[in-house]
């Protein structure tokens, strides 16, 4: 999906049945996704990201694989949040699964740390779909388990 960075720069977020979503967008690409208690008061609450975000939740299939996504992080940190993205809808899979498809070696302690420090500082989770991984993601635990729910339903 792309964005217009003219139009769709800003921060947004909208209050579902159970959390709240936020999303800032930058030169037309999702910078960052939290989960605040409440919409900020700064937060408009327009996108169409927003609306593909009901419709997931809702439980209409949605990769987000088309969402352009600014990942300013390490590079190595960058191969797992890659392989992250590609893990298919309704997947789990574990840490050791998710470092061999990010070309590291799920044996070595710093490839381990390489990936779980990745997962816990994802600056864009639901995008980023760390739910999908059995172990830390940036994604609220209670979150991340609707989320994996909502894909296994």
């Amino acid at each position: 999906m792309t964005l217009d960075s003219a139009t769709d720069a800003g921060i947004f977020a909208r209050s579902f049945d159970d959390f709240v979503v936020e999303i800032g967008v930058a030169s037309g690409r999702v910078v960052g996704v939290s989960f605040p208690d409440a919409v900020p008061d700064d937060a408009a609450t327009d996108h169409a990201l927003l609306e593909r975000v009901a419709a997931y939740l809702d439980g209409e299939e949605d990769h987000f694989d088309d969402v352009q996504v600014a990942l300013t992080v390490p590079t190595a940190q960058r191969s797992v949040l890659e392989a992250t993205r590609n893990v298919p809808y309704g997947e789990t899979v574990s840490v050791e699964r998710l470092a061999r498809l990010a070309g590291l070696d799920p044996e070595d302690d710093d490839d381990r740390r390489t990936v779980e420090t990745a997962l816990r500082e994802n600056p864009v989770p639901l995008f980023v779909p760390d739910h999908r991984v059995e172990g830390p993601g940036a994604t609220p635990p209670t979150v991340a388990r609707l989320l994996r729910a909502i894909e296994s339903s």
